[in-house]
């Protein structure tokens, strides 16, 4: 018995290239490289978008790597992770940067003008 899959509209069979993530996102790739060259001539700001999308194309090597595709999952399972430590280190930063303006404030400048003299010219 096949299991039938609803992407992008269509009705697919189990087996299909487009049941898998990283196909469709190897399809968006490709198609949206078939419409930046084919309105190559055209100078649209939306086109500027689809040509940045070609920066996207070296990820279409991760659906070939079983390898590559499990660390990217993985790194992208530990951006959470990642996050919570960079809050910590924003928060221990701010902690030594206030205590700094409390320790040095106003001790790090001198002022050798007389105020009114400033004032009477």
């Amino acid at each position: 018995m096949l299991l039938k899959i609803i992407s992008f509209g269509f009705v697919m069979d189990e087996n299909s290239y487009l049941s898998e993530s990283w196909s469709q996102m190897d399809f968006f790739i490709v198609t949206t490289g078939l419409i930046d060259t084919s309105l190559e001539g055209v100078d649209i700001a939306f086109l500027k978008v689809l040509r940045l999308l070609r920066i996207l194309r070296p990820l279409r090597f991760l659906s070939h790597s079983s390898s590559m595709k499990t660390l990217i999952e993985a790194l992208m399972a530990s951006i959470p992770s990642i996050m919570n430590v960079g809050v910590v280190i924003v928060i221990v930063f701010l902690m030594f940067a206030i205590l700094g303006v409390n320790l040095f404030a106003g001790k790090l400048q001198s002022c050798t003008v007389d105020f009114y003299k400033i004032n009477t010219m």
